[in-house]
């Protein structure tokens, strides 16, 4: 009995320590770790000093929120512009938002959330916060297709407001087009504002288009003016569409649709 407890009192530690660490194996071999993670979560949350997990979670849907409501505050001015917009433009006006753009196709054409049953025809035109951006194309009774002015298919009759010089504008798949004039000299310079013109027949006279950032008096066979967009026409996410008068009197005449 002595010698048993000798050896207890020079061993007993060790053995203590041993059966601890076989038991903390098992332990975890059992759980697969998670009461010992439990354990230490435990023991070491006093000493933690960042957020706690329940504060994460917080602070993230605090976060949330707080985009979220940026984003409409967003949505709520550019909405704002466009009913300010809406309010200049004659006839009845939809606004319609756009559902659908294809990548491959970004400066072509766009896809409207609105059609037939909401009153929108073919030829109906299309403007954006600050003007012309294209017209219907097609129309189902829920949607609109629309060829943007951008796409370089498109052909604009446009006048420069303040000389009246005339000529017509081409598409460039981007924020800006191409006017070319029909006179060998015409009277124009930068910043002049750009609209269409009376002698278009797709779209009625004086839709603000852009202005005029350069020139090229050199040109053949006619002088050209870079014109850049009054409409961001690359990052709207609603329109206005109007009834095109002009265009529903050119097709009841059987004339031709020219630029």
């Amino acid at each position: 009995m002595y010698t048993l407890r000798r050896w207890w009192e020079r061993n007993g530690l060790r053995v203590g320590l041993t059966s601890l660490a076989i038991a903390s194996a098992w332990l975890v071999r059992q759980t697969q770790g998670a009461m010992v993670a439990e354990i230490y979560q435990v023991i070491s949350r006093p000493f933690q000093t960042g957020p706690t997990a329940a504060q994460q979670i917080e602070n993230a849907q605090t976060q949330e929120l707080q985009q979220r409501l940026v984003e409409l505050e967003s949505q709520n001015q550019r909405l704002q512009q466009l009913l300010n917009y809406t309010s200049t433009q004659p006839g009845e006006a939809i606004a319609a938002p756009i559902i659908g753009r294809s990548a491959d196709h970004w400066w072509q054409q766009i896809t409207l959330g609105r059609g037939s049953r909401d009153g929108i025809e073919e030829g109906a035109i299309v403007s954006g916060t600050g003007g012309l951006i294209g017209r219907v194309v097609r129309v189902t009774p829920n949607t609109s297709r629309v060829l943007l002015i951008s796409d370089p298919s498109s052909q604009v009759g446009v006048t420069i407001s303040r000389s009246r010089s005339m000529g017509y504008l081409r598409g460039q798949a981007g924020n800006r087009a191409i006017m070319e004039f029909f006179d060998k000299v015409p009277d124009v310079r930068p910043g002049d504002v750009v609209s269409t013109s009376s002698f278009s027949r797709l779209f009625p006279a004086g839709l603000p288009v852009g202005r005029v950032e350069s020139i090229d008096m050199n040109k053949t066979p006619a002088p050209e003016a870079v014109i850049q967009f009054s409409a961001p026409v690359n990052v709207l996410e609603w329109v206005i569409v109007t009834p095109n008068v002009k265009a529903d009197a050119a097709a009841e005449s059987g004339d031709e649709t020219t630029p």
